[in-house]
């Protein structure tokens, strides 16, 4: 930790005595950049969070002060010196294995008082204060509550300072902070012997170096030991003892400011300041100092991270609002607009010299797309399809860092973060890598157990390619599922109409598909190759009869594929009707077609060619499950798509179905004529035949259509009762507090009612304030308070055993430090006999923000007894009467704010925003629609209620990149115009 230097904070001259003086220059000195003038006496200015100002006394270092036989003992020092010289008493008594065994346990025993205590002390003071509240609560620096441990603290307190220390002048807070010192002092001098004790006895010379080794390691351990010593003596002599015994948790002397060695290193005391460690450890040559040094470093990195950085940023940290649109400097910007200029110059030459047609109206954006043409209002859904948001408003946005960020970057993977399996890149990128290391640690394996993991490896690329792509593409079908991922989660641009979503999901789905493609072939070809055994004699038996057919079965398929693309071409190939309604597509019964309705059900003939020629069981059991699993997405995918895209126009019989049909009925009524008086029974026998085989494809179909259709419910219910299980068991409470005191408490004299709200009735629209009137006893506890929760989440009306989840308020504010009571007292408001009568509100991060019943309690002094609750009310979500862009924009006017917490400093200047002085006098004004946030949270509030009323879901990441009114609200009406089926 780093202090402002003393040019900061210290004033070179004498100070008046008056406390309205003092006040008025530390303001001066925090406040403005003034020089320190000079004079013959230093004076340091401190100021408690109270704000009282104070001057503070000289104090000395800990070595001088403990060691120094001029300066007095206190009790404290006696017991830091005792401690001391009993570690250097077992050091020289016991022996070295004991010694050793000792001191580890010893110096782990001080590393974690350092660590662990003072940082779980110090996080508590920084957070609520914890230290002084104790104080003040034991009363030992009170003189009437505890005056013999008032006057040993102060005996000890002014013995080590000097004559400008006062102890009952000062606050309590410095008080407090002296008497920590002293514990401080014991932790560190101990920690630090103890460990040089266990280096010291775990000295050894190592064998088999040579002399100029011995001497490079002694050295760099010398060196590396005054390194440590000049790190430590000059971060001391920039942050002084203030910063040293972490003064700032207790009072306030200035801001930080990095100097010094503090500009050698990131954290130099905790960093580079433990280099004697390895120092000592290159000295005594031991791996087991050299692994204690590196684990007592990490316990210190440890309570850095942990307490130094959340302390300092609490302390001195700034919010920064997410998504704030902040104008680029105006040399940045001239160099933008003149890409911009020469982009449009190099397009303009390009259409002029290609000769382009003008485009019709309907072709292109104009100059005059203000605003939509169709209004969806009064309609039912099914017209939202004719709806095209052409003409949305064309925002007028600054150039802004934070445009230009979404602009170039997406959720771009960084490692595994944000990694997205529908995207062809990412889901490449995690195959390489599973493919990687499962081929860098797969042991030798016999030859049957290589062929069983080809086996496996293919029939899952096999199944993946039928099943797993034929339920995406179902989905597709169904609810455009692909290209709701892709709207969710990525930000495009508010002129495009949705298109840029349809594209990168049909792009992304294109390569997947081929990746699907030639891995399904490749594993097959490596199990045949695997299985493949050449026969010893070629003219005996089957062996070139079975090699010849399996190679005419892979021509065939190759022969159909070949055919297949050369009709359907790529749009068809890759199931482009799945995506794009614009694209003009067709039914073509030309090529292969006129023959085959599916004549995909020949990539199949590879997989039988293939088991011919490697003789393989596993390659012809192969077959047959791609067979079944190419069945299965023709009638559950392709067909039902087909069906629902072409209607009566879907051929139902190919050219080579009829011409068998036809042979077939000419061949049965030649046997019917030739049969005679046998006929009827046989035409009997062949309708049973032909009716059972029906009725068995009918009932397999009608079973697993309905397995499918109740167990989607089931699974889904299930999976909601997962989740909900799981939040439930994160919010339950591990220990129930419960009060044992009720018996002096009349209960029945408290009540709870929620007040109505804005419509008179117990109905909240989300984000809408919450308010709650109550009623106690006069002697009630003052720490009582009122938690808010789902209907049916507790079980008992008498205690509360769920977390509340941070949707709680205090009766008494006063009496709460944050999420703890100030201290553990009951506190009894008035000794009269009425009831005590009062209001609190739910808002902000209080407010349940997911719809539902909810019901209030009141719970008793801190704990989760409940005296008195109250409930139903509801939490709702409004919908706009219309999806028009006027209607839609106006709904986000109402609903953004009440998502931001109705923060001036946050939402848009057309809903009552503030507006900044550097807005006013740029020369590009922040747009009025535009919004920011504090956190995701807010973010994801927004996303709620979109998908709530709208039934379109976002990312957060996408209404961040948006943050506007306008461009939200032409998102929500491109996202219904394209997701509508």
């Amino acid at each position: 930790m780093v202090l402002s230097s003393p040019q900061g904070l210290r004033q070179r001259k004498a100070v008046d005595d008056g406390s309205g003086d003092s006040r008025t220059q530390f303001k001066a000195e925090c406040g403005q950049s003034e020089k320190p003038r000079q004079s013959h006496e230093e004076v340091v200015w401190g100021k408690t969070p109270d704000g009282e100002v104070f001057r503070v006394p000289t104090t000395h270092d800990v070595l001088t002060g403990l060691f120094h036989p001029r300066y007095p003992k206190s009790h404290l020092d006696i017991l830091n010196l005792s401690l001391l010289g009993l570690q250097l008493v077992l050091f020289y008594i016991l022996p070295r294995p004991t010694a050793k065994l000792f001191f580890l346990f010893y110096f782990a025993f001080w590393r974690a008082a350092y660590d662990a205590g003072l940082g779980w002390v110090l996080t508590k003071q920084s957070k609520r204060k914890w230290m002084v509240r104790e104080i003040q609560r034991l009363g030992w620096l009170d003189e009437k509550r505890n005056p013999a441990a008032r006057n040993w603290i102060r005996a000890q307190l002014q013995g080590k300072m000097g004559k400008d220390y006062s102890f009952d002048e000062l606050p309590l807070e410095y008080n407090t902070w002296l008497l920590f010192r002293q514990l401080v002092d014991v932790i560190l001098l101990n920690d630090f012997l103890a460990y040089c004790m266990f280096a010291f006895a775990c000295f050894r010379v190592p064998e088999g170096l040579s002399f100029p080794v011995h001497a490079m390691r002694w050295l760099g351990g010398v060196a590396l030991v005054v390194f440590n010593l000049w790190v430590k003596t000059e971060a001391h002599n920039v942050v002084k003892d203030y910063g040293w015994y972490w003064g700032d948790v207790f009072f306030q002397r200035g801001a930080l400011v990095f100097d010094g060695v503090f500009e050698l290193a990131p954290h130099p005391m905790y960093s580079v300041g433990y280099a004697g460690y390895y120092g000592l450890s290159l000295m005594v040559g031991s791996y087991a100092v050299l692994y204690v040094s590196l684990a007592a470093h990490a316990a210190q990195f440890a309570f850095l991270v942990l307490f130094e950085n959340p302390h300092i940023e609490r302390m001195y940290g700034k919010r920064k609002p997410i998504a704030l649109r902040k104008p680029i400097s105006a040399s940045e910007t001239k160099k933008i607009r003149k890409a911009n200029s020469f982009r449009k110059s190099l397009s303009s030459v390009e259409d002029n010299a290609d000769q382009l047609s003008t485009p019709a109206a309907t072709e292109g954006e104009t100059a005059t797309d203000t605003e939509t043409e169709t209004e969806c209002e009064g309609k039912p859904s099914s017209t939202l399809r004719s709806y095209r948001p052409t003409h949305p408003i064309l925002l007028e946005n600054t150039i802004s860092q934070h445009d230009l960020h979404h602009k170039y970057f997406r959720r771009d993977v960084v490692i595994l973060h944000n990694i997205d399996l529908l995207r062809s890149s990412d889901a490449m990128l995690a195959l390489l890598l599973v493919y990687v290391v499962l081929g860098s640690i797969l042991p030798a394996l016999s030859y049957h157990a290589t062929l069983v993991l080809h086996f496996a490896h293919a029939c899952a690329w096999c199944m993946f390619h039928s099943l797993g792509l034929g339920l995406l593409l179902r989905a597709q079908s169904k609810s455009k599922y692909l290209v709701r991922h892709f709207l969710k989660h990525y930000h495009y641009p508010s002129r495009d109409h949705g298109d840029g979503a349809v594209q990168e999901a049909f792009t992304n789905w294109k390569a997947l598909y081929n990746i699907s493609l030639c891995m399904t072939y490749t594993s097959l070809t490596s199990l045949a190759w695997k299985a493949y055994t050449a026969p010893a004699a070629w003219f005996e038996g089957d062996a070139l009869l079975c090699h010849t057919l399996g190679a005419l079965l892979i021509a065939l398929h190759g022969w159909a594929a070949m055919e297949s693309f050369q009709v359907l071409g790529v749009f068809g190939w890759f199931y482009g009707d799945f995506f794009m309604e614009d694209f003009p597509a067709h039914l073509e019964y030309t090529g292969i077609f006129r023959y085959l309705n599916n004549p995909e059900l020949m990539s199949g003939a590879s997989f039988l060619g293939l088991a011919l020629i490697s003789g393989s069981k596993l390659v012809g059991m192969l077959a047959v499950i791609r067979f079944v699993s190419h069945w299965w997405f023709l009638q559950t995918v392709e067909h039902p798509h087909m069906q629902k895209l072409y209607g009566d126009s879907l051929r139902k019989d190919a050219g080579f179905v009829k011409v068998i049909k036809s042979v077939a009925s000419k061949n049965a009524r030649l046997l019917e004529s030739r049969a005679g008086r046998h006929a009827p029974e046989i035409k009997r026998v062949a309708k049973e035949v032909k009716g059972t085989f029906d009725k068995v494809y009918e009932e397999t179909a009608d079973v697993v259509e309905e397995f499918l259709a109740r167990s989607r419910p089931k699974i889904s219910e299930v999976m909601q009762e997962t989740k909900v299980l799981l939040q439930q068991s994160r919010e339950r409470l591990v220990i129930t507090r419960i009060a044992r005191d009720l018996s002096s408490f009349d209960t029945t004299k408290y009540k709870i009612s929620i007040a109505p709200s804005q419509s008179g009735d117990k109905r909240f629209h989300i984000g809408e304030s919450i308010k709650v009137n109550w009623q106690a006893p006069a002697r009630h506890s003052r720490r009582d308070w009122i938690g808010i929760y789902k209907i049916g989440a507790n079980k008992s009306a008498l205690v509360t055993k769920i977390s509340s989840g941070g949707m709680w308020v205090p009766v008494h504010n006063e009496e709460w430090d944050q999420d703890a009571p100030v201290d553990d007292t009951n506190r009894i408001t008035t000794l009269g006999k009425e009831p005590e009568l009062g209001t609190v509100s739910f808002d902000r991060s209080t407010l349940p923000w997911t719809i539902g019943q909810y019901e209030v309690r009141y719970h008793h002094d801190g704990k989760y007894n409940v005296l008195s609750l109250d409930g139903p009310c509801e939490v709702y979500v409004s919908k706009p009467v219309s999806l028009d862009l006027t209607s839609v924009r106006e709904y986000l006017t109402y609903i953004v704010p009440l998502c931001l917490d109705s923060d001036p400093d946050l939402i848009p200047l057309s809903c009552g925003g503030n507006q900044e002085p550097a807005d006013t006098d740029s020369p590009a004004a922040r747009d009025v629609d535009d919004f920011s946030f504090w956190s995701e949270q807010q973010a994801k509030r927004i996303c709620y209620v979109i998908k709530q009323a709208f039934g379109v879901e976002y990312a957060p990441d996408v209404v961040v990149a948006d943050a506007n009114l306008t461009a939200l609200a032409n998102r929500i009406l491109v996202s219904k115009q394209l997701l509508v089926l």
